[in-house]
């Protein structure tokens, strides 16, 4: 039984000539060639620049904030409280205290801000990073 949403995937994937395979044949393939640890390493390789979603914040203020967050999430790569921690403590230094810190995969949120002090960005493909000044 498929959802309405799985099946309107399909119908994209038909469209455009795309090859669209279950999950589970997708892990037996990887497990059987062994490739899948090699794989996800070259995905994340790949995707080790940084991809702003939503920002308001000045140039200036952005590019050290992106700067900062990268240099934190591969600093603390398997430890996202204590990344969230050291780019807070650096934001507090920089531009005033009350900052606010969100790393990880799969969260959403909703957050009251200052005008001009919120960041929500990619990095390493499915790492979420959200920073934001709320006094």
């Amino acid at each position: 039984m498929t959802t309405l949403i799985e099946e309107r995937v399909v119908q994209r994937c038909r469209a455009t000539g795309l090859i669209l395979l279950p999950l589970s044949l997708v892990k037996k393939r990887m497990a059987e060639t062994g490739d899948g640890k090699k794989e996800d390493a070259d995905y994340k390789r790949l995707q080790s620049f940084p991809l702003v979603r939503h920002t308001d914040m000045p140039e200036e203020m952005r590019v050290e904030t992106m700067e900062l967050c990268v240099t934190a999430c591969e600093k603390f790569a398997s430890n996202n409280e204590s990344a969230a921690k050291m780019i807070k403590e650096s934001m507090d230094k920089k531009f005033g205290s009350s900052w606010h810190v969100v790393i990880g995969e799969g969260f959403g949120f909703e957050v009251s801000h200052e005008v001009r002090n919120l960041l929500y960005m990619f990095f390493g493909g499915s790492l979420a990073v959200c920073v934001w000044k709320c006094s």
